[in-house]
């Protein structure tokens, strides 16, 4: 069984930083679809970014691009998105998301493609 598990989120101030994490069990993480989305109170679930995993290659949101970066472990089956100068607008739901079907190693954008996602973590950030 498919399971994601995110943990991470919390209150930090504007211009501070979070590590997200996503452990994967019922799978090991491949050249599936692998992302990140986001939620915030009022708005539409939005890409944040994704990974292909044996490459490493990763692509992200205008939003977040030069602030969040994805990694992942593959001994601990687990993928991570670290994320500095928070800003307030960061402030959302995050989830982890995975599609063992699609095994090619390309990245994902639309949540359309993605089968499994996790619960979220809360990120508030303060201004």
């Amino acid at each position: 069984q498919v399971q994601l598990v995110e943990s991470g989120g919390g209150l930090v101030q504007a211009g501070g930083s979070l590590r997200l994490s996503c452990a994967a069990s019922g799978f090991t993480f491949d050249d599936y679809a692998i992302g990140w989305f986001r939620q915030a109170p009022g708005k539409e679930r939005e890409f944040v970014g994704a990974i292909s995993w044996s490459v490493g290659n990763t692509e992200y949101a205008e939003s977040v691009k030069g602030r969040f970066t994805i990694s992942r472990d593959n001994a601990k089956n687990t993928m991570y998105m670290q994320m500095y100068s928070l800003k307030p607008e960061d402030t959302a739901v995050y989830y982890c998301a995975v599609n063992p079907t699609y095994h090619s190693g390309s990245l994902y954008y639309n949540q359309e493609a993605y089968t499994h996602w996790g619960r979220g973590t809360q990120v508030t950030v303060s201004s």
